[in-house]
């Protein structure tokens, strides 16, 4: 698929509502989300599932191929891609791209043939491993410019803690009863840091650690049954996608502490923000009638509020572009850690 070179003005259709509550008054909103291009990893039939973005424009992500072998890759800022990343420790097929800071440093995890998976760090063309000491699985997700960065990691497999390493310091920390907690990105500022955790029953919730160190969850849209929150910027902007119960998924821009805009790209019925820089550049996704994964560079205009008690936006919808999605899991990229 060629990019499309796109401008679709996402305007603000607001409802104000708690974060546990219910739809109130409607009121208009200047915010809006504008897609600039859509964009594949060159081969044919890949996925394109892109993950974080820096300020310079670079993106990092995760593409499959038609055998559901994943490699990282980064697009530049000029369009152009890299070759496919592949830790050298990789043994199976599987290594992805999380995270990029402003210096283009890449960071992301593998997996090997024992089924656990750890994390790497990609700067200068050399790859450095990393496990969280007495881990069995490391996952590295996001990396800030000072080199600070977030993930998970498990001593047994089972149980998933979420992890920030800061100045060489680690902290780890879980959501009360939760099965696993991952960190996906902290901010240069340290004041926000974002993810999501799988409660006792299997259901999927966002959360974010203030810079106390406090947890807040659950950060659920209205509607939810299962939301993620991927990335965060120097401005406290997040990202992320939810479920609903018609099986429809939604890109999310979130505020903290409650407020809330959904974005649907036109025609389908799976949308992923994962990304988001500074100057509010946004990557992520959308799955197409076939069960393929394109990206998507999107920009905000306008400045959100964080002051309303909470707010949805929806897409204009043009059918012309794309019909419902099959669900494939390879586009869906419904394997944990969520992608």
């Amino acid at each position: 698929m060629k990019p499309k070179h796109i401008f679709i003005s996402i305007l603000a259709v607001l409802f104000v509502f708690p974060l546990i509550g219910t739809f109130g008054q409607q009121a208009p909103n200047s915010f809006s989300i504008e897609v600039i291009t859509t964009f594949d990893y060159p081969g044919t039939g890949n996925s394109t599932l892109p993950q974080k973005i820096n300020e310079r424009g670079d993106i990092v992500g995760i593409f499959l191929d038609s055998n559901l072998v994943s490699r990282g890759f980064v697009r530049f800022s000029d369009g152009s891609f890299s070759a496919p990343i592949v830790d050298p420790n990789d043994t199976v097929g599987f290594t992805e791209g999380r995270g990029i800071n402003n210096p283009g440093t890449v960071c992301g995890d593998y997996a090997t043939s024992d089924g656990n998976t750890h994390g790497f760090f990609l700067s200068s063309g050399t790859f450095t491993e990393y496990d969280v000491a007495g881990a069995l699985s490391t996952v590295v997700l996001g990396i800030n410019d000072p080199a600070d960065f977030a993930g998970g990691f498990s001593n047994d497999d089972v149980i998933f803690q979420a992890f920030v390493n800061i100045g060489g310091t680690i902290t780890s920390f879980s959501v009360p009863g939760a099965s696993l907690t991952l960190a996906y990105q902290l901010n240069n500022s340290k004041q926000l840091t974002v993810g999501y955790y799988v409660d006792s029953s299997g259901i999927l919730h966002g959360y974010y650690r203030d810079a106390n160190g406090a947890l807040h969850f659950p950060i659920d849209p209205s509607g939810s049954v299962g939301t993620v929150l991927f990335g965060d910027n120097n401005r406290n902007w997040v990202v992320g996608r939810y479920a609903d119960s018609s099986g429809v998924t939604h890109g999310v821009f979130f505020v903290p502490p409650n407020t809330f805009f959904t974005f649907d790209y036109p025609g389908t019925t799976f949308t992923s923000l994962n990304g988001i820089s500074a100057q509010g550049f946004i990557c992520g996704r959308y799955v197409d009638a076939s069960g393929i994964a394109h990206g998507i560079l999107a920009r905000t205009r306008g400045t959100p509020s964080g002051n309303e008690a909470g707010t949805e936006m929806k897409a204009h919808a043009s059918p012309s572009l794309v019909t419902p999605l099959n669900r494939s899991p390879s586009a869906w990229g419904g394997a944990m850690p969520a992608r």
